[in-house]
């Protein structure tokens, strides 16, 4: 069982975790600010621990000599590089995965060896900028006055929705798959694009569908 370590418990951090979690994964949250420890222990129970990723002895304590994958996904870039660089550095995880909130610093985080990464705001510029297959645009103004949610699940090789085609995943209404990652490097799906472990799926869905989309990439469905 591979022994992941997810440091950041906002919305990214939380649902990329419960999603590992009912994968199978050994997860471990982190998260400094008490308050928020305190909401996310309710729903993970002991998953979640109170801590600073940035911290050498946090780290230690909970097992990161030990851990296959490291994933910074604070709301800080720069706490998220420093986690990721002792990481792979200090500590030799073998995978370290980094969310970078800034575009323009994403080229610092490859220049230092924190190769994966992961940008949401890069991925939906790209994606407005681009025609999807209905011939229509998803205009910026609409998405920052709408209830739109942009959401990270990255697929194990549990994950029953392995080897489908996107067609063939029954969505929420109201949610949409804007981009798939894999080995590193974004790409926008097609309706035909078959997923793989190992894949990282970024959806946009209306606020009040985010849970059901995210219990549909993490655990059983019926295909359409």
């Amino acid at each position: 069982m591979l022994y992941v370590i997810v440091a950041g418990g906002g919305k990214v951090g939380f649902y990329l975790s419960k999603t590992l979690l009912a994968a199978g994964y050994e997860v471990l949250l982190l998260e400094k600010d008490r308050e928020k420890h305190r909401n996310l222990a309710e729903q993970l129970g002991e998953a979640a621990v109170h801590g600073d990723g940035c911290e050498v002895r946090k780290l230690l304590e909970v097992g990161v000599t030990r851990a296959d994958i490291v994933v910074a996904a604070t709301g800080d870039d720069e706490d998220n590089l420093v986690i990721c660089q002792m990481a792979k550095e200090r500590f030799k995880v073998n995978r370290v995965i980094a969310r970078i909130n800034n575009p323009k610093n994403e080229a610092i985080f490859h220049q230092l060896g924190i190769t994966e990464t992961v940008n949401g705001t890069a991925v939906l510029y790209h994606m407005i900028e681009q025609e999807v297959e209905t011939d229509t645009v998803i205009p910026l103004a609409a998405l920052q006055r709408g209830n739109m949610e942009l959401v990270e699940a990255a697929l194990s090789r549990h994950s029953p929705i392995i080897g489908l085609e996107l067609q063939q995943i029954k969505l929420p209404d109201g949610s949409l798959i804007v981009s798939l990652i894999r080995n590193g490097r974004g790409s926008l799906p097609t309706a035909t694009t078959r997923l793989e472990a190992g894949d990282t799926l970024i959806a946009l869905v209306n606020a009040d569908q985010e849970i059901a989309l995210c219990q549909i990439l993490a655990g059983r469905q019926e295909g359409r």
